[in-house]
């Protein structure tokens, strides 16, 4: 199949594919079947799928379209224009689905039967509004049509990747209206599917796009696309395969489930994904670099045809299954405890000191992060020795504990006891804001990526330029500045515990990922200007960054001491209504979180003000011995000047002297 036939073909075959997949997996499945009671109709039952499935290939064109011109294009060249127009479309489709599935959800949520009168229309107003699912699908078409006018107007760089990440926060509310916020494994099954989703659009987006920049590049620059998607394509398809076994497994519960027809799709979808991959991994090494020669082209793209039928295939059947009754439901908890009804989740067993080691919950989002921030830093560290460069073993060291640490506070014993103890809360945030990035600064993330990923010459910015660009762009000269370092570093700690945001990070798990990041962020912010190896804009003397930490220990300590002094429970519908029949009370635990917040928060502020002080002692050092080689070089001609400079005005203040009576 030719590339200019493939332009017009590829995007019908996934549709059509998807279609079939979709209509043949909701007829096996029972997911369009009519119901005993309140049966919405068929257009309902049958045209709520096909609108999810809509939604989902115009995400997939909108944020991969974006994601692919960011990583793989040029901006003022007309490719890089038409991925954007290409997202425009995309987004567009996006838009006109979300709306049309906001209103078949409320029409199969409450069996209105449509009219004119206002009658319907307010039902549909408080729906959208009041109903935390429809104000869901009402913020996801809202931006939908945001970035539909956003992609066609901008054509540079750092607006377009506004656009992405505002693409990419659009598909974010359709992970949390899919699971039932009351029942087990919310937080588990909202990040996988969250991952799932976007994972799945970076992935099929950028094929679609490839598709069409074909006929309008030459051979040369669109080899090197292929290779920069396939990266990417390769990193989504494990988000991909990983997400969609959490998700699998969240719902299926047992192997023995793969024979019912909600087991049946996943392994449709399974297969689907597993073919995208060997045929990904046939034309990665073998096809790409052979693309030139006429008849390996043609194999190329009647493999990226055929790709792209599998795709269709996964997606259909992953729109089935959004609608398939899974083997355990997602039935709210009958009878919940307390703990239970606040987290989702059973109380576990008393936090004793074995548990502080064994107790672990892993979480896909953090798990996926920590890994690839350790393959990537170990990976740039083996391309720079085997080119014959050096980087020291400490700051491989450095980096991968604090990487681990972080690994173990967001899937270990502390993750799992901090929504019922304020005491493992507080352990957690200090280890986030003080502990790790103490460790992951000396790693010089920065440094290691400015040596060893590398430069393009193209004009396109891959993950080199980007960072770069991160590092030296306005908002970076303002956080890194150490004033507004501190700031933020003791700042957050009275906003986030005397607001609202403490609450927000305990009801919401976006509101604990956000405090997560905000916590891990500001502290490393904090502890670069202060010790960092990478570069910053500006940097204080040694003797005013001893002076600013020991104002931030006193902030901090200050702030300890303040919640040891609360009489009353802070959040007392939440640590006070656990139901807790083991450890401390609330209030005393509260009384020991401030204890670690005042006591074992300030050890790594001590090592931190260590390290500065012995840098100080090295820098002295070091220049004492700059200057020593330069008197060596020069016979110590800056001296001797200086010595003559000082006979000279002796000299002349002894003449002055016998001027005067």
């Amino acid at each position: 199949m030719s590339p200019r036939s493939l332009r017009v073909a590829g995007p019908a075959i996934l549709v059509v594919s998807a279609l079939a997949a979709v209509l043949l997996g909701l007829a096996y499945g029972g997911g369009a079947a009519p119901l005993d009671i309140g049966d919405p109709g068929p257009v309902v039952r049958w045209g709520l799928p096909v609108a999810d499935l809509l939604v989902n290939l115009g995400a997939a064109v909108m944020v991969g379209s974006l994601v692919l011109a960011l990583f793989a294009l040029r901006a003022g060249q007309r490719e890089f224009d038409l991925a954007l127009d290409a997202a425009s479309i995309g987004a567009a489709v996006f838009t006109v689905a979300a709306g049309t599935t906001a209103y078949l959800n409320f029409l199969n949520a409450f069996n209105a039967t449509p009219s004119a009168d206002a009658v319907f229309g307010q039902q549909l107003g408080r729906y959208l509004l009041d109903l935390e699912f429809g104000r869901a699908w009402l913020l996801t078409t809202l931006a939908g049509a945001v970035v539909t006018v956003l992609a066609f107007a901008v054509r540079t760089w750092t607006p377009t990747l506004l656009v992405a990440l505002l693409a990419i926060a659009a598909l974010v509310p359709m992970a949390t209206t899919s699971h039932d916020g009351a029942a087990a494994n919310h937080n588990a099954a909202v990040s996988s599917l969250a991952l799932h989703i976007i994972g799945a659009a970076v992935w099929l987006g950028g094929l679609l796009v490839l598709v069409v920049l074909r006929p309008v590049m030459p051979g040369p620059a669109f080899t090197a696309v292929l290779r920069r998607y396939s990266s990417i394509a390769l990193v989504a398809f494990i988000v991909v395969a990983l997400s969609g076994y959490t998700r699998a497994a969240l719902a299926l519960g047992i192997w023995s489930e793969l024979a019912t027809p909600y087991g049946v799709l996943i392994v449709v979808k399974v297969a689907a994904l597993v073919a995208i991959g060997v045929l990904a991994a046939s034309y990665r090494g073998r096809l790409i670099a052979r693309i030139a020669d006429a008849g390996a082209a043609r194999l190329f793209w009647g493999l990226i045809a055929l790709e792209l039928a599998f795709m269709g295939i996964a997606s259909g059947a992953a729109a089935a299954l959004a609608r398939t009754a899974s083997p355990i439901g997602e039935d709210p908890i009958i009878d919940p405890t307390p703990a239970e009804y606040l987290t989702g989740a059973p109380l576990p067993p008393p936090l004793d000191a074995a548990r502080w080691i064994t107790a672990w919950e892993p979480d896909l989002l953090w798990s996926l992060l920590c890994g690839f921030l350790l393959f990537f830093y170990l990976a740039g560290v083996r391309r720079l020795r085997r080119r014959g460069d050096q980087w020291p073993v400490a700051r491989t060291v450095s980096w991968v504990a604090g990487v681990l640490a972080l690994f173990w506070v967001t899937n270990g014993s502390v993750a799992i006891y901090e929504q019922y103890l304020f005491s493992a809360h507080m352990v957690g945030h200090m280890l986030l804001t003080m502990a790790i990035p103490l460790m992951l600064v000396p790693g010089a993330p920065v440094t290691l990526a400015a040596r060893a990923i590398r430069k393009r010459d193209d004009g396109t910015r891959g993950g080199r330029e980007w960072i770069l660009w991160a590092v030296h762009s306005p908002v970076a000269r303002i956080l890194t500045n150490p004033f507004i370092a501190a700031a933020l570093f003791v700042g957050s700690l009275w906003i986030f515990y005397y607001t609202d945001l403490f609450r927000w990070s305990l009801y919401d798990h976006t509101g604990h990922i956000w405090m997560v990041l905000h916590f891990l962020i500001t502290g490393y912010l904090f502890v670069l200007t202060l010790i960092g190896i990478d570069p910053v804009p500006y940097r204080l003397p040694y003797a005013f960054r001893l002076v600013l930490l020991i104002g931030v220990m006193a902030m901090h300590a200050f702030f300890g001491i303040s919640i040891m002094m609360q009489s009353g429970l802070m959040l007392a519908d939440w640590f006070g209504s656990m139901g807790r029949d083991w450890g401390v009370t609330p209030l005393e635990d509260q009384y020991v979180g401030g204890g670690v917040a005042w006591s074992v928060g300030e050890i790594p502020t001590l090592i931190l003000a260590i390290t500065v002080a012995i840098q100080w002692s090295r820098s002295d050092e070091r220049t004492q011995k700059r200057q020593d080689r330069q008197a060596d070089r020069t016979n110590d001609s800056e001296l001797d000047a200086y010595n003559a400079r000082l006979a000279a005005l002796a000299e002349r203040d002894a003449r002055t002297a016998q001027r005067t009576p």
